[in-house]
């Protein structure tokens, strides 16, 4: 019964728990890391073939991204997932496979024409991200699922993104019990369309994020919709466009929600019926999803429109671009207009192509809705860049950049205390802190231990704990990432090496077949070998 941690270690992205116990090998999240890589992650304790469960806290590519490696590389367990999770990922792993094949294609193509660009094939293409999808079990909030013998969980409404969740574990092996809570993403309070986080009362050991435990939020939640009404007012006035890069799936739909209320109180003046341009196809398939849980996930506030017969994220003027097309037609109309494309950190998709037509318009601007990873495009922008690459080609900063300030799906320090204080039937034993850049995750639970006495760590990835006896096997240390050198592996190679270690563990699996079946199997293995080992 031991708990490794592997991914978002004293980084802010690539989630990814590795959970042992009952015999059973679970991975809770599986996240893609985005922006500045800080520090090496410790490869998973096992081949992804032995892997029997992942359990998914939500659907952000952070968090699921790298699920469809996963099953490229053998994998062919069991994800067990929200509903709205579940049918989010639907559509997020098919686009970060089409993602990484687009990529990997340009960068072929560069290469035939420039040296300088490496010729790399995708993560994964979009047969593993279907295959991934295929393994989905979707579940309801607030139910008991029994997972096998020993392993029982429950899936808690945490308020970050339609369908996210904490993960509360009860683990029952060889006479002893734990049970271990996975806080996912904890969401911020108060925010547009979806509930207020729920917390959870008990726990012997929490795996808890630090996103936000450096900085607290505002008192008062600010006016959104007065604040994004003024830069349209003042962009338009200028013929300019407001370009927002934003997530597809949860950022999108609260400014739908904002753009909304903005058309409905004519609060623009500057331009008459404005358009609202929704260039990302996932960002639309996203938005209908919302529809579909609204009840199950939409608060109060949000639910109100729904009784009247309102669909609170859909409006007069509202364009949704799907096709290559449609989305390069948007930058040939010249009327001021919104436009929202993903992804939010602007490190890929159809937002690089709007901001290389808007970024050097001093008459447009460019406004910021979401976090900016240290190492992302958006980042740079946000911190005063004056010119930028885009394309291989270095454009200008003349538009205006500005942040709609107080939006976030992440609880501040504030908010991050009160959901580990809510343990308020049995504390828990241990507070692993985790999910939050080097310095933050330290003196977050520095902070927690000074201030409210409890027991807690930072671990760096590849440390080991083990949960029956509380204390570590292993305790890993920080690695700096390391440029990577002309003699590494090459992407194809390490697929290769993998569908080895599965062949391997598929071997240990099927020693109870039949000896006709054996012989076949081993038959078929060494004809492959005498192909190739010449």
């Amino acid at each position: 019964m031991k708990l490794t941690f592997v991914g978002a270690d004293h980084e802010v992205t690539g989630s990814c728990h590795c959970l042992q116990a009952c015999g059973k090998t679970i991975l809770i999240d599986y996240g893609m890391e985005q922006g500045r890589d800080v520090f090496e992650n410790e490869p998973l304790p096992v081949a992804p073939a032995l892997v029997d469960y992942v359990f998914l806290t939500h659907a952000h590519v952070d968090h699921s991204g790298y699920i469809p490696l996963l099953y490229a590389n053998g994998f062919r367990g069991k994800i067990y997932a929200t509903e709205a999770t579940a049918d989010l990922c639907d559509i997020m792993l098919r686009d970060c496979a089409h993602i990484q094949m687009q990529e990997a294609e340009w960068r072929r193509r560069k290469a035939k024409r420039n040296s300088k660009f490496e010729n790399t094939e995708p993560l994964y293409i979009m047969e593993d991200a279907e295959g991934a999808i295929h393994q989905f079990i979707p579940c309801e909030y607030d139910t008991v699922i029994d997972v096998c013998d020993g392993i029982k969980i429950r899936f808690t409404d945490i308020g970050h993104l339609l369908g996210s969740s904490s993960i509360e574990v009860w683990i029952s092996e060889k006479g002893q019990e734990r049970k271990i809570v996975f806080s996912g993403d904890i969401g911020n309070m108060r925010q547009p369309l979806i509930r207020d986080p729920k917390y959870t009362e008990e726990a012997d050991y929490v795996v808890m994020e630090s996103t936000y435990g450096d900085r607290l939020h505002t008192t008062e939640r600010p006016d959104y919709v007065k604040s994004l009404a003024e830069v349209l007012n003042k962009t338009f006035a200028r013929g300019g466009n407001v370009v927002i890069p934003s997530f597809a799936i949860g950022r999108t739909q609260e400014m739908l929600y904002f753009l909304r209320q903005i058309k409905h109180d004519h609060l623009v003046t500057a331009v008459d019926d404005f358009e609202v341009f929704v260039d990302s196809p996932m960002a639309v398939s996203a938005t209908q999803l919302f529809a579909d849980h609204q009840y199950a996930c939409y608060d109060e506030e949000a639910m109100e429109y729904v009784k009247k017969g309102i669909n609170p994220i859909s409006f007069h003027g509202l364009r949704l671009s799907i096709t290559q097309e449609e989305s390069v037609a948007i930058n040939f109309d010249d009327k001021p207009k919104v436009i929202l494309a993903a992804s939010g950190m602007c490190d890929a998709g159809r937002i690089k192509h709007h901001l290389k037509h808007n970024l050097w318009r001093p008459e447009s601007t460019i406004l910021f809705v979401g976090y900016q990873s240290v190492g992302t495009l958006g980042r740079s922008i946000i911190d005063g860049a004056q010119r930028v690459k885009l394309f291989g080609e270095e454009i200008d900063v003349k538009a205006e950049i500005t942040k709609l300030e107080g939006l976030s799906g992440h609880a501040d320090k504030d908010g991050l205390t009160a959901w580990i204080n809510g343990f308020t039937k049995k504390r828990p034993r241990k507070v692993f802190i985790v999910h939050g850049e080097d310095s933050v995750t330290i003196s977050f639970a520095q902070y927690l231990k000074n201030e409210f006495g409890y027991d807690t760590y930072a671990p760096y990835s590849g440390t080991v704990f083990d949960l029956v006896s509380g204390t570590f096997e292993k305790e890993g240390v920080p690695v700096p990432v390391q440029k990577k050198g002309a003699e590494n592996v090459s992407d194809v190679y390490a697929r290769l090496k993998a569908a080895g270690a599965r062949l391997v563990a598929v071997i240990a699996k099927v020693s109870g077949i039949s000896n006709k079946d054996k012989a076949k199997f081993a038959d078929q293995i060494n004809a492959l070998c005498d192909k190739y080992d010449k």
